[in-house]
C-alpha cells in the first residue's frame, strides 16, 4: 500500500527550510508519489519550535503541491515540551495532508483506510481523526487536556 508514497531514510539531509522540502517534492513528484514519509530525526531541531515558522513552511510547500507529509517516529518529547506543538499535532492528525506517526506500518493502515486526500480534492479536511478517546493513535500518549 506504500507504493505512491517516497519513503525518505533516515539518514538523509536534515529539513530545515522550504527548499529542502522543495527538493523532497521534486523527487517526490518525478516518482509519482502522492505522500512522502519522513523520519522525525531528519527534521532540523528548528521545525520542532513553531516560532521559528520552518515546520509551517514546510508543511505549506507539500500542501501547495497537494502532497501529504508523514512525520515518522516518536515525537512525544516535542510534544511534551510545547502545548502550541501538542495542539498542532493532534489538529494535523485530524486532517488529511500532514500525519505524525509511529512508524510506517500506522501510516500504511491510514492511507489503507483512506483517511488520506492528498492529490485529490480536501472535501471533509480534518475528519480523518488522529486521536481516538483522548490517545494519540499509534503512540499510546494521553494527549487530553490535563486540569
Amino acid at each position: 500500500m506504500l507504493d505512491h508514497v517516497l519513503v525518505c531514510e533516515p539518514g538523509g539531509q536534515r529539513l530545515r527550510t522550504d527548499r529542502d522540502a522543495l527538493d523532497l517534492i521534486g523527487e517526490a513528484m518525478g516518482r509519482h508519489a502522492r505522500w512522502v514519509a519522513v523520519p522525525a530525526e531528519r527534521l532540523h531541531d528548528d521545525f520542532w519550535r513553531l516560532s521559528t515558522r520552518v515546520a509551517g513552511e514546510i508543511v505549506q510547500k507539500f500542501a501547495t503541491y497537494r502532497l501529504g507529509l508523514a512525520i515518522v517516529g516518536d515525537v512525544s518529547e516535542h510534544v511534551a515540551a510545547s502545548e502550541s506543538f501538542r495542539a498542532w499535532v493532534l489538529e494535523a492528525d485530524r486532517g488529511r495532508q500532514t500525519w505524525f506517526v509511529a512508524d510506517l506500518e500506522e501510516l500504511e493502515r491510514r492511507l489503507s483506510a483512506g483517511e488520506g486526500a492528498a492529490g485529490h480534492v480536501d472535501e471533509g479536511a480534518g475528519d480523518g481523526g488522529g486521536v481516538v478517546g483522548g490517545q494519540e493513535r499509534g503512540r499510546g500518549r494521553d494527549l487530553r487536556q490535563r486540569g
